[in-house]
């Protein structure tokens, strides 16, 4: 499952891909200063958009922690979206690359091998999330899966929900069913490279 994401574009690259979407990226917060960044693990802070309220094709980028404490406090940094609707406190996350593991094909390697994932032609795509308010951490953000994809079943049973481009305002806006737009991408759509 994803635990590992990278993020190599700043905001004002988030905003103009948005903007090519006729979405208006807010700033309830402030414009936040993003870091490139390799690897965003869990519990690290990120970038995630949310509808605002009552306002069509509009997003509000804010910053928050990737993940909340379970009930057993282990952190809850993806969510199985199989048959449900999520009708509020939807988010994006923008990304443009993820990570998988697998166990090594070099026995006498003790580390899991590591693959890189990009979206053909897209220097940033949007993954699925939705956030909360908790009383341990505020509010933080996780990542939506579902049965892999084509490009994703080799290396991992499960995968992130990657919207395609045309449906970052569908998700924002919560009148739109999630479960139309939960779906696996076409065959050949991901990159795949090792890069540890």
């Amino acid at each position: 499952m994803c635990n590992d994401y990278r993020l190599m574009v700043d905001v004002a690259s988030i905003v103009e891909d948005f903007a090519d979407l006729k979405i208006k990226i807010r700033f309830s917060e402030g414009a936040p200063n993003i870091q490139a960044r390799e690897d965003i693990k869990i519990t690290d802070i990120g970038p995630i958009i949310r509808p605002v309220d009552g306002v069509g094709g509009e997003g509000d980028l804010v910053q928050r922690r990737w993940s909340w404490p379970g009930p057993n406090k282990r952190p809850v940094y993806n969510f199985r979206s199989d048959g449900r609707e999520f009708a509020s406190n939807r988010c994006l996350t923008p990304a443009d690359g993820f990570y998988e593991f697998t166990e090594p094909t070099d026995k006498g390697k003790k580390r899991k091998d590591k693959w890189l994932f990009t979206k053909r032609d897209e220097p940033i795509f949007c993954i699925a999330g939705i956030w909360r308010d908790t009383n341990d951490v505020g509010e933080a953000f996780t990542m939506l899966t579902m049965e892999p994809g084509p490009d994703i079943a080799p290396y991992h049973d499960r995968q992130i929900v990657i919207l395609e481009r045309k449906d970052w305002a569908s998700w924002l806006d919560p009148s739109v069913s999630a479960k139309s737009l939960i779906k696996p991408l076409q065959p050949g759509t991901l990159l795949v490279e090792q890069v540890g």
